[in-house]
C-alpha cells in the first residue's frame, strides 16, 4: 500500500509543476466551485471570453469582474499562476488553442445544445465536448497518484466501490471489470449498504468513491468511515478542492465542463469511464498473465449464450 497521508489533509492533485499556459481554462473551471464569490467573479469572467482577458491590465480585469486588483492577485494564486502577467500569457495560449479546435466544421467550444439545433449539429457538439472532456482530463491526470491507486488496488483484499446517481453506473463498470480478472470487489450505491461495508474494512482493503461535484454526502460519509477503519481511500471527482477529494488518501481528477443538460452526466461519465479505464488497466498490467487467462476463462463462459449469426437473406 502506498504510504497514507497524515489525516485531513488532501491527498494528490493535479500537477502543481505543469506549465503555466497548459490547461488553464480546464484548471480555472475545476477550481471554480471552491472560489469565494469576488474570485469567481474573476474566474467567470476569465472563461467567458479568454482571448479578451488576456489583453487586459490588471486593473482592467478587475473592473470588468466588479472586483479589486488584490481580488485578481489572490486569484492567480489561488489557481497556482504565478503572477497576472503568467495568467495572462496562458490566456492567449489557451485562447489560440480553443481557435483551433473551433476552425472547421467543429462546434464552438462551450456551446450548449439549443432547443433548435439539428440533430447533426447536436451530434457534432456532443463528441466534441466529450473528446475536450478526455483531452483535458488525460492532460491534467496525476500520474504519481495514478499509480499509487494502482498499488492500492492491486495488492488490496477487497475493494469497495461507493456511488450513487450516474456515478454509480461508473462504479458498476469498474466492479464488473475487476470481478472478471478475479478480484474482490464491491459496489454500492446504497448509503446505508454502504456505511455498513465500509464498517467491515480494515487496513488490507481498498474504499474508492465516485463524484463529479465531490459534494455527494452519500459518497462522501462511506469513504469517511472506510478512511477510520485503516483502507487506503481514493477518490474520483472533477474538483480536487471538494470535499471528497481532501478527504481520500489519493484523489484522481478528471476534467469535465458539463452544461446544462448536467442532469445527463453526460460528459463527466465519460471523463469519468476513462479514468476508471486506466486504473483498471494498470491493475491488470501488475498480473499480466494471471489477468490474460481470467478473461480468457470469463469469456467462454459466456461465449456459449451467443446466437450464431443469422444466415443472410438472399437478394433480389
Amino acid at each position: 500500500m502506498p504510504p497514507r497521508p497524515p489525516t485531513g489533509t488532501p491527498g494528490p492533485t493535479p500537477r502543481d509543476t505543469e506549465a503555466p499556459d497548459a490547461d488553464a481554462l480546464a484548471r480555472i473551471r475545476a477550481a471554480l466551485p471552491a472560489l469565494p464569490p469576488s474570485e469567481r467573479r474573476v474566474a467567470e469572467t476569465v472563461l467567458t471570453d479568454p482571448a479578451q482577458a488576456a489583453e487586459l491590465s490588471i486593473s482592467a480585469l478587475a473592473e470588468r469582474a466588479t472586483t479589486s486588483v488584490a481580488t485578481v492577485m489572490r486569484f492567480c494564486r489561488t489557481t497556482k499562476f504565478e503572477n497576472y502577467p503568467r495568467l495572462r500569457l496562458a490566456l492567449a495560449a489557451a485562447a489560440a488553442r480553443e481557435d483551433a479546435r473551433a476552425s472547421g466544421e467543429r462546434p464552438a467550444p462551450g456551446t450548449d445544445i439549443s432547443a433548435t439545433d439539428p440533430l447533426d449539429e447536436i451530434v457534432r457538439k456532443i463528441v466534441y465536448n466529450e473528446v475536450r472532456a478526455l483531452e483535458d482530463s488525460g492532460a491534467a491526470l496525476d500520474i504519481t497518484a495514478l499509480g499509487h491507486a494502482v498499488d492500492a488496488v492491486a495488492a488490496a483484499r477487497r475493494i469497495d466501490i461507493f456511488g450513487v446517481g450516474a456515478s454509480a453506473f461508473v462504479g458498476q463498470d469498474l466492479h464488473q471489470k475487476l470481478h472478471r480478472i478475479g478480484r474482490t470487489a464491491f459496489i454500492w450505491t446504497d448509503r446505508h449498504a454502504a456505511l455498513t461495508a465500509a464498517a467491515l474494512l480494515g487496513p488490507a482493503d481498498v474504499a474508492l468513491a465516485i463524484s463529479h461535484s465531490g459534494e455527494t454526502e452519500d459518497t462522501i460519509e462511506p469513504l469517511q468511515a472506510a478512511a477510520e477503519r485503516g483502507a487506503t481511500t481514493i477518490a474520483l471527482t472533477n474538483v480536487p478542492t471538494s470535499t471528497l477529494a481532501t478527504q481520500a488518501d489519493l484523489t484522481l481528477t478528471t476534467r469535465a465542463r458539463e452544461t446544462p443538460f448536467r442532469s445527463g452526466a453526460t460528459v463527466s461519465r465519460i471523463a469519468q469511464l476513462a479514468l476508471i479505464d486506466c486504473l483498471f488497466v494498470g491493475v491488470a498490467q501488475r498480473s499480466y498473465d494471471e489477468t490474460t487467462a481470467a478473461l480468457q476463462k470469463t469469456y467462454q463462459a459466456v461465449q456459449q449464450r451467443r446466437r450464431p449469426p443469422a444466415p443472410r437473406r438472399p437478394t433480389t
